[in-house]
C-alpha cells in the first residue's frame, strides 16, 4: 500500500512517499546488506574530516573517506535520552513525547517498532552493544540478546570507570565525580575499550554466520566524565589548547536561550554558579579532545575487522552523535539549547556501491537515518515513519531531500535551513511566542548576533514562524 505524508503548506521537512508494509518473516537473505550503526554521544562536529587539522582522529577522517560526511546533519532533539529515542522509533519530537534524557522509548511510544526491531522482525540479528539508548532496559524486545554494558565498575560508577586512587577518595569523600581523569592504563582499562572488545568479538562470530546483522555499538566517550587514558591526553600539548573565541551570550539573545550547563555543576570541582575560569575551561576541552581520540581510536578497530574478515564490502557502516556540545562558546557547556552548535550532529554514511570521500551540505534530519537503512538494506517501510531517506543523496551528494530541520528542546522550537537558524519559545497553554530569536548562518555561522527584530528579516522571521505554526499544527493531526 502507497501512502503520501502531505506536509506543511510551506514545504517544510518533506516527509516524501513512503511505501508501507508489515514485517515479513525471513525477508533477510544473504544477499542482503549488513548495519554496524555507531553512536557516540556528546560528540560535536570536532575531527579532522571537520576541517580541525589539530584533531587526532583517523578513525572518522578513514571513515569520512569510506563514505558521505553529512555536514548539516541535525538531532531533533538536544540531549541524549531523547534525541535516541525519536531516532531510534524514526518519529518527530512533541511538546508531550521525547522531552529529556529520561526519555524511554517504551514509554513514549510502545506500539511502535524501532529501528532495531523492525530489522529484526523482518530476519536480521540485531545486537545492542554500550548506549545505545538512554536506558538499557527500554526497547529490549528489539534485541536478538541481553544488551551489553560494560560502564559500571567495582564502585558503581556509570560511563567513567576511574582508575586513579585520588578520584576514588574524592568520589567517597564528596559524593561527586571528577569532570576528567588521565590513567596510564591501557585502552580496556576503560569502558570504551571494553566496548570495542566485545563488538570485535561479535563481528568474528557473525562472519561465521549466513544470516544478516543489525549490530549496534554506542560509545560514551566524549560525554562526561572526561576519562581517556593518558595516551590520548599526550596527543594534545595543553599550551595548544585554545578557548572558545565567542565565551558571551550572543547579543540580543533572549535568556530562553541560556542555561546553567547543571549537567557540568555536578561533578567535582565545577563553579556552583558562574562562568568558567580559563584554566579549568582548557582542561576540560583538552579532557573533551583526549575523549574523541580515544572513542576514534575503537572505531578505528571496529573498522580494521570489517575489513580482516571481509565483512566490509558488504556492510553498511553508520555513525552519529546524538547531539552536538558547547565547550565554552556563549559561555555555555554541554548541550541543552536550540544554538547550530548543539542541533547540528556527526552522521557518516558508509554503504557499498555509493558515494566515498565526499561530504554534502544537503539538510538531513536523524529521524531520515530510520528509512534510509530500510531503503539501502531493501526493507518495506512501517506505517509511523516521519523521515525521508536519504539515500538520493547518497547517490548525488548535491541533491537535496528537504529543505528544512525541525528541532525542539523543551519549549524552543527551532527549524533550520541552508542560511538561517530560527526558534520560537512557545507556550502551548497560552499559544503565544514568548520569545524568539534568528541567527543568518551564512553571515553569523557562530551565531553572535540573534538579527529576529531587525527590519531587513522582517520577511524571514514571517517565513520561519509559519513553519514552525503549521510544523505544530502537523504534529497535532498526527497525534489524534
Amino acid at each position: 500500500m502507497k501512502k503520501q505524508f502531505i506536509l506543511l503548506t510551506l514545504g517544510i521537512l518533506c516527509l516524501g512517499t513512503l511505501v508501507y508494509a508489515r514485517p515479513k518473516e525471513n525477508i533477510a537473505s544473504e544477499k542482503q546488506k549488513n548495519v554496524l550503526f555507531i553512536a557516540v554521544d556528546d560528540l560535536r562536529l570536532q575531527a579532522g574530516i571537520f576541517g580541525q587539522s589539530m584533531m587526532h582522529t583517523p578513525g572518522l577522517d578513514r571513515l569520512g573517506e569510506e563514505g558521505i560526511v553529512f555536514n548539516r546533519a541535525y538531532c531533533n532533539v538536544p540531549v541524549c535520552g531523547a534525541s535516541r529515542a525519536s531516532l531510534m522509533s524514526g518519529v518527530r519530537p512533541t511538546n508531550t513525547r521525547f522531552i529529556n534524557y529520561h526519555t524511554k522509548k517504551d514509554v513514549d511510544l510502545p506500539d511502535v517498532p524501532s529501528l532495531a526491531k523492525w530489522f529484526k522482525q523482518n530476519g536480521y540479528q540485531t545486537f545492542s552493544n554500550g548506549k545505545i539508548y538512554h536506558h538499557t532496559n527500554d526497547d529490549l524486545e528489539a534485541w536478538s540478546e541481553k544488551p551489553f554494558n560494560p560502564a559500571r565498575n567495582k564502585h558503581g560508577e556509570k560511563w567513567g570507570m576511574y582508575q586513579k586512587p585520588e578520584s576514588i577518595e574524592i568520589i567517597k569523600t564528596t559524593k561527586k565525580k571528577p569532570a576528567w581523569e588521565d590513567a596510564d592504563v591501557d585502552d580496556n582499562g576503560y569502558p570504551e575499550g571494553l566496548l570495542a572488545e566485545k563488538v570485535i568479538g561479535d563481528l568474528k562470530k557473525l562472519s561465521k554466520q549466513d544470516k544478516p546483522f543489525f549490530l549496534s555499538v554506542g560509545f560514551w566517550d566524549p560525554h562526561l566524565p572526561f576519562n581517556a587514558p593518558k595516551k590520548y591526553w599526550d596527543l594534545y600539548n595543553p599550551e595548544d589548547i585554545k578557548l572558545a573565541d565567542n565565551p558571551y551570550k550572543p547579543e540580543g539573545a533572549p535568556d530562553e536561550a541560556m542555561h546553567r550547563w547543571s549537567e557540568l555543576r555536578k561533578y567535582y570541582g565545577m563553579p556552583d554558579a558562574g562562568n568558567m575560569d580559563d584554566e579549568t575551561a582548557k582542561k576540560l576541552i583538552h579532557g573533551y579532545y583526549a575523549s574523541v581520540s580515544y572513542t576514534d581510536a575503537q572505531i578505528a578497530k571496529l573498522l580494521n575487522t570489517l575489513d580482516e574478515l571481509g565483512l566490509r564490502e558488504n556492510t553498511i557502516v553508520v555513525l552519529w552523535g546524538d547531539h552536538g556540545w558547547h565547550l565554552g562558546e556563549h559561555s555555555l557547556w554541554c548541550k541543552h539549547c536550540n544554538f547550530d552548535r548543539v542541533m547540528n550532529a556527526p552522521l557518516f554514511v558508509s554503504a557499498p556501491g555509493y558515494s566515498k570521500g565526499v561530504k554534502t551540505n544537503s539538510i538531513t534530519e536523524f529521524i531520515d537515518i530510520y528509512p534510509s537503512l530500510c531503503e539501502l538494506c531493501e526493507l518495506p517501510l512501517p506505517e509511523h515513519l516521519d523521515g525521508t531517506s536519504f539515500v538520493p543523496v547518497l547517490e548525488n551528494p548535491a541533491k537535496s531531500v528537504k529543505d528544512y530541520a525541525y528541532i525542539r528542546y523543551h519549549k524552543g522550537e527551532s527549524v533550520v535551513s541552508e542560511n538561517y537558524n530560527y526558534t520560537e519559545w512557545f507556550n502551548y497553554k497560552s499559544g503565544n511566542v514568548d520569545a524568539n530569536m534568528l541567527y543568518d548562518l551564512k553571515k553569523d555561522p557562530k551565531e553572535n548576533t540573534n538579527v529576529s527584530e531587525s527590519n531587513q528579516y522582517n520577511s524571514t522571521v514571517k517565513k520561519m514562524s509559519g513553519l514552525l505554526s503549521n510544523m505544530r499544527k502537523q504534529l497535532s493531526e498526527k497525534s489524534k
